[in-house]
């Protein structure tokens, strides 16, 4: 809960599970991909692990807030959803609601009164005292969430889209959020790896999707990336956007940047102040 105006927001993200939010008072805004909504009371979000999101609009409005992670055992589009075996319902609706949840991204809907009713019932539970109790009630509580979405998502008419759970759309997402991982110690193996794929899979699959080779794409990533970061952050140090993209020392990104710019970083930087005024 925030009683007024916060100056944080919170920035692009995953989460390790299903997040599922609710704006229960005020507005908030709220981003997914290139994607952006201002929720207001009654809003209900479901993202994925693999889908990235901000909340704020940068910054977080006055209101309450609930949210809850789920974990169900998975990372990336490609991989079968394990659900909690506290769970109390059917196979049957375990399987229907993993279909429509993998099968279909949109991530902001109305929640119904039974959600809304859910939520806070769970906000009730956090407030016991007996940590047995608090487990007790929110398996509960969770269980009874996950009937509601799926009633929700049920009644609604979902064009569900089977290859969102492909590999080629596993990749697609792993390259999409590679911008907000560019600082790691990329490599063909480690980025297969990272889409459950081998590594001649990956490389077919990244030609396809960025028209380059996985390490010419990932270089194209960090050059430009690196531009933007020139452009928008004036007094940003050269060496700290040069790691933060992933380049081994300063030396090296300038070389790499001069091949791709035809100028070095600091005279882009001057050229693009200069453009601005």
């Amino acid at each position: 809960m925030a009683p007024k105006r916060q100056s944080w927001g919170l920035g692009s993200h995953c989460n390790e599970g299903i997040e599922f939010s609710l704006i229960s008072k005020g507005k908030l805004g709220f981003e997914v991909g290139d994607q952006s909504w201002l929720l207001h009371s009654g809003h209900l979000t479901i993202t994925r692990p693999w889908q990235y999101h901000r909340v704020g609009n940068p910054e977080v409005d006055g209101g309450v807030f609930h949210w809850l992670i789920l974990d169900v055992g998975v990372r990336r589009p490609n991989q079968e959803w394990r659900w909690p075996e506290w769970l109390l319902w059917s196979k049957a609706d375990r399987e229907r609601l993993s279909v429509l949840l993998r099968h279909n991204e949109h991530p902001v809907w109305r929640a119904n009164p039974g959600i809304i009713r859910v939520f806070r019932r769970i906000q009730s539970a956090l407030q016991l005292e007996d940590a047995e109790q608090v487990v007790a009630r929110l398996k509960l509580h969770v269980n009874e969430l996950l009937i509601e979405v799926l009633e929700l998502l049920g009644d609604k008419q979902i064009a569900l889209d089977e290859s969102l759970v492909s590999s080629q759309h596993t990749v697609r997402v792993f390259l999409q959020g590679l911008a907000e991982r560019l600082d790691q110690n990329w490599t063909l193996d480690s980025m297969a790896e990272a889409c459950g794929l081998g590594r001649t899979q990956f490389a077919r699959y990244c030609q396809e999707i960025t028209g380059m080779a996985p390490i010419e794409y990932l270089s194209h990533l960090r050059l430009e990336t690196a531009a933007k970061l020139l452009h928008h952050h004036p007094n940003r140090p050269i060496t700290e956007i040069a790691f933060n993209c992933g380049f081994s020392s300063s030396q090296y990104f300038a070389n790499r940047f001069r091949a791709h710019k035809g100028c070095t970083p600091r005279e882009y930087r001057k050229e693009q102040h200069q453009l601005a005024v």
